[in-house]
């Protein structure tokens, strides 16, 4: 049995913190992710407990009338409780050296390590076919993790919505885009 992980990033939304909601562009996305899964058997949904994570798969959940399960370790990376004018570069910096860390904020290796555990645990799961709703950094980390050569131009490539699929044969893990905007 292949099983099969599709990993979303959210649909386009109002902003960072935890409660932004999805834009109306937004919500039109998630209605497209909808149809767009709607002939695929979808086992198990697990989404970040962020608002625009929720809206961005809730249409899809309904469809399938399957049940959303938050999992906090899904959450966005925190790069710093500072507002550095710089993030950017310093957010680059992070995919260059897992281990760099700024005030208050995760390293790219702890980040990862949240959505890589979630990720064996549904692979070791009964489920065939799984949901994680996730946001952009910690599905780049989660990439460069089956792919090393995965980095922070290809996170800037990332839209949103995004899909990927990661299939594990053999604990072998591979990944390809499935999404792709217009």
């Amino acid at each position: 049995m292949m099983k099969k992980i599709y990993v979303i990033r959210h649909c386009e939304a109002e902003g960072q913190p935890s409660e932004a909601k999805l834009t109306n562009k937004g919500d039109k996305q998630a209605l497209e992710l909808a149809e767009f899964f709607l002939d695929t058997k979808i086992d198990c949904i697990i989404s970040s407990p962020y608002k625009r994570a929720i809206q961005s798969i809730q249409p899809l959940a309904n469809l399938l009338n399957v049940e959303i399960e938050l999992n906090s370790l899904l959450s966005e990376r925190v790069l710093s409780t500072n507002n550095y004018s710089d993030w950017y570069e310093k957010l680059r910096n992070t995919f260059d050296d897992f281990e760099l860390k700024f005030e208050g904020g995760e390293s790219s290796q702890e980040a990862a390590k949240r959505i890589i555990g979630v990720v064996e645990k549904v692979f070791n799961s009964e489920n065939e076919n799984t949901i994680i709703v996730t946001h952009g950094n910690l599905m780049a980390l989660l990439l460069n993790y089956v792919n090393k050569n995965f980095g922070f131009d290809d996170w800037q490539n990332l839209s949103n919505p995004d899909v990927f699929l990661l299939k594990i044969q053999n604990d072998n893990i591979t990944y390809a885009r499935l999404w792709n905007q217009d």
